[in-house]
């Protein structure tokens, strides 16, 4: 049962038993605000006899007390069982989630975008955490408290007058179940038309420069109003699909008075009932109805919750990559045998790849765009597992490797530096965590950010802007550069790490690269033919598969891929405009 509240409600083993105690507790507080109401069944019972006495009198003012302690300390426990502990596994929850996408491949966030990232952190976490602090303990501590006082009812009153009080529960709440379905699929469509108007809303922060380079603003604006638009025209249609069904119910219980005040008459007018019996049940009914109203509309938004559960419980329960937390390998050679490599839609990416990055040599990835270049350098890294063949890091296969204890092996410079809103120093230290000032310092002068660094307010203490916005895109890339010097890996990986600077910064990064890359492993992704002039092996890939492999003047010396991308390089520098 435990395991099954895990994934219903996308809580961890404790946060599933605080929930079942929480529910136990709400049922104990409901039950004991109907006390009073045993108390005064009682009292009107002595008075209607009249056996009131002295005795009897200060036994109702003990019981009231005693009643009054009892509501105070149930309702202590319930609080405490439900919203310190769903505050409590929120917190555990929305690190657990943490924890989980750091561990899950890159594919998985090739099919996610950030939007939608963010609302499992932020709008389902805090969605489910409402559910198990209001709707769901109150919701099953009602049904239980309920079920108990009915039976009691059945069994050691008039099951005739119970009967006319109760059918009307069931009832109202197969009304509400029976909208489940189609609830849901309104939710769902709802949490669609929201993800894209989140996706629309930060695509337009992002690209706000090139909407009014193309005088594209209003346009966009207009489209992203129509998304706007269209959230609110669904969320209102959601929000009455579902009060139809909740209002029909609590008419439905509304019923119950009636019915009960119906067959109490007959019954009392036929002197089968007690007028005491009669006051008791239309006692109850005033008291237990308002509340299940209330639960009705609970169960309601419990249901539309799931689609947030099944949300979070999608990433807690999808498979990580796993591996030993240590790495005995010999040597530092990168080998691809029989590689192959598809995504979720079974097309073929790489097929049959087979070759060696060595160590203390330069291997170049080149070949035309969607080759499959990138997608190499990212199985080297783990970063994606591969669909057939293997990769090995010395003798070691890396699918039985840790990705945490595999990627300190490897540095590793992308094209698209990622930086965060913080100092040039802490920017450099993410290369190695704990590295001191002195390191940091001449791990950047060996990637040639002094240059800049120097001219900074602060120097290596001025905050960068988001993701380095104060600086240029050679001196973001410098950075990228530094945190590889600092980390010192036997393994560097560079992704197009000079394709998008101008000539000035490539060879100031270059002259850094090549200070990198010494005497370690290296693969390089590179367009323009001068980044690997001096590669020692160079691997070329055409649609998925090595088309060849050599070393460079041996490919340049036949009628190769490579030497014919070299002519046509040529022949575009020389390009004038006319």
């Amino acid at each position: 049962m435990i395991e099954k509240i895990q994934h219903k409600y996308a809580c961890s083993r404790q946060g599933a038993k605080d929930l079942v105690k929480a529910s136990i507790f709400c049922a104990i507080k409901d039950i004991s605000l109907m006390m009073p109401s045993g108390v005064l069944y009682m009292l009107i019972r002595d008075l209607l006899e009249k056996n009131l006495n002295r005795d009897r009198l200060w036994f109702y003012v003990g019981a009231g007390i005693a009643i009054l302690l009892v509501i105070a300390i149930t309702n202590f426990i319930q609080y405490n069982a439900t919203f310190l502990s769903t505050y409590r596994e929120s917190g555990i929850r929305r690190t657990t989630l943490a924890e989980k996408l750091r561990k899950l491949p890159l594919s998985y966030f090739g099919k996610k975008n950030i939007a939608d990232l963010t609302t499992n952190i932020m709008g389902d976490c805090a969605a489910i955490e409402t559910a198990s602090s209001h709707w769901i303990p109150e919701l099953i501590g009602a049904i239980i408290s309920t079920s108990l006082v009915g039976i009691s009812l059945f069994f050691f009153f008039d099951w005739r007058m119970a009967l006319a009080s109760f059918w009307v529960i069931p009832v109202a709440y197969i009304i509400v179940i029976s909208c489940s379905g189609a609830e849901k699929r309104a939710v769902r469509k709802n949490t669609a038309v929201k993800m894209d108007m989140t996706d629309g809303i930060q695509e337009c922060l992002e690209s706000i420069r090139d909407l009014r380079a193309n005088n594209a603003e209003e346009r966009y604006m207009d489209g992203l109003e129509k998304k706007i638009r269209k959230v609110e025209k669904m969320a209102l249609f959601t929000e009455l699909k579902m009060a139809v069904y909740v209002n029909s119910a609590a008419i439905v219980l509304k019923i119950g008075i009636g019915t009960t005040a119906v067959v109490g008459g007959l019954l009392f007018a036929d002197g089968t009932i007690t007028l005491l019996t009669f006051f008791m049940f239309l006692m109850l009914v005033s008291r237990l109805y308002d509340p299940m109203q209330i639960t009705l509309q609970n169960f309601a938004a419990i249901i539309a919750t799931e689609i947030q559960c099944e949300r979070l419980d999608e990433v807690l329960s999808h498979e990580i990559q796993t591996g030993e937390d240590a790495i005995h390998n010999d040597g530092y050679d990168i080998e691809f045998k029989h590689v192959g490599f598809r995504y979720s839609d079974d097309t073929d990416v790489l097929k049959d790849v087979t070759f060696t990055a060595r160590q203390g040599e330069v291997t170049a990835l080149i070949g035309p765009s969607g080759g499959g270049k990138t997608t190499i350098s990212r199985l080297a890294a783990r970063f994606w597992d591969v669909t057939e063949g293997t990769i090995r890091l010395g003798d070691v296969d890396i699918s039985t490797i840790d990705p945490e204890t595999l990627l300190q092996k490897y540095s590793i410079v992308f094209q698209d530096v990622t930086l965060f809103n913080n100092s040039v120093m802490e920017n450099i230290r993410i290369g190695k965590a704990g590295a001191t000032d002195e390191e940091v310092m001449e791990a950047a002068r060996l990637a040639n950010c002094e240059e800049f660094v120097e001219k900074l307010p602060e120097k290596y203490n001025t905050s960068i802007g988001e993701n380095g916005s104060e600086l240029s895109g050679g001196e973001r890339q410098r950075i990228s550069i530094a945190r590889a010097f600092l980390k010192d890996a036997p393994i560097i990986l560079l992704d197009e790490a000079t394709a998008s600077l101008d000539a000035e910064n490539e060879t100031v990064i270059q002259e850094a690269l090549s200070r990198l890359i010494k005497d370690k492993t290296v693969l390089i992704i590179a367009h323009r033919m001068r980044t690997i002039a001096n590669a020692d092996h160079i691997v070329v890939l055409k649609d998925g598969v090595v088309a060849e492999e050599g070393r460079p003047e041996e490919l340049e010396a036949r009628d190769s891929i490579y030497s014919h991308m070299r002519k046509q390089q040529m022949a575009s520098q020389n390009w004038k405009m006319t």
